[in-house]
């Protein structure tokens, strides 16, 4: 059935692998805040997680080896955001802000070499009998594993923040951080494991975009993708769940543009490219309205540095 020249299952299937990278970035940037760090670096940990990604996909000819270099990459460019804000005690904002611009020129400097270059195609996993449901099947069952994979992300994200015990100091620490310091927990190291976490999860989302959606390197491949996950964050009210359909929402704002212009739509191509971040920021503007706002729910010590001597 189509709608307006547009095929709703193909829009359904597109959505859910246009929202991969960003939620991938998103959870991994609310468990860092969770735990009161706020890092503005996730769009580089992304880019930088997007061209090394390839390069070690191209180079090894693997895909998976691809990911697990972009988490790495990811990761180790979240361990300097976490030794200045953490050990140096430096600002968090302006640190995170001077990792997206560091990100930004280091992956241009590697991709030179790789511009165009398509890394090894990531096998589609079909999933035995659900993929051959007529409608349902290509449009949820038919899609690469990473797909499932962030929403695993999310679950055991969820999951680990309300049943388990790390979670919970997780959270404590989030909350106020001099209190679980006074309890005997290790305020500095637990925040250091979020950051590092938030940093291979941003890796995997730019590993996504440069191996699987696009998939080939462009310098700005990400083209504020680590903006709208930290807006997400937000948008979900630090709650994992919301993440997923923050994600999605985007997703699918972002492959309905597309769709509008393959129809014939008449409305300027540069209203519709820009309409995913328009949107984007009319809900943070709406969500933040009213008594309280969204920023209410916030953890109570994000974006403080912690000092132990204090």
């Amino acid at each position: 059935m189509m709608l307006g020249g547009i095929n709703p299952a193909i829009l359904i299937a597109s959505l859910m692998v246009a929202a991969v990278p960003i939620m991938f970035a998103a959870i991994g940037e609310l468990v860092a805040e969770k735990a009161g760090v706020l890092n503005l670096g996730v769009e580089g940990m992304m880019i930088i997680g997007a061209i090394c990604g390839l390069v070690a996909a191209v180079q090894s000819g693997s895909p998976l080896l691809g990911f697990l270099a972009a988490a790495l990459a990811g990761a180790a460019l979240s361990l300097v955001f976490a030794v200045l804000t953490q050990v140096f005690l430096a600002n968090q904002v302006a640190t995170g802000l001077a990792l997206t611009l560091f990100g930004l020129g280091l992956s241009s400097l590697i991709g030179q070499g790789y511009v165009g270059v398509k890394p090894p195609p990531t096998p589609r996993l079909d999933i035995p009998l659900l993929s051959d449901i007529p409608g349902l099947g290509p449009m949820l069952f038919r899609h690469d594993i990473w797909v499932y994979l962030s929403i695993a992300a999310v679950a055991a994200v969820w999951a680990a923040l309300r049943y388990s015990r790390p979670g919970l100091v997780l959270r404590a620490v989030g909350e106020n951080h001099d209190a679980a310091h006074a309890l005997g927990y290790r305020v500095t190291r637990v925040r250091f494991l979020a950051i590092l976490f938030g940093g291979a999860m941003a890796g995997l989302g730019g590993a996504y975009l440069s191996l699987v959606r696009v998939p080939q390197w462009a310098d700005g491949i990400t083209a504020g993708a680590g903006w709208i996950a930290l807006a997400i964050v937000v948008f979900a009210s630090w709650k994992p769940w919301r993440v997923l359909i923050g994600a999605y929402l985007f997703g699918g704002i972002s492959v309905l543009q597309l769709n509008l212009q393959a129809a014939g739509a008449r409305i300027p191509v540069e209203y519709l490219a820009m309409s995913p971040y328009v949107i984007t920021i009319i809900v943070l503007v709406f969500i933040s309205a009213g008594r309280g706002g969204r920023g209410a729910n916030a953890p109570a010590a994000l974006g403080r540095n912690f000092h132990a001597a204090r």
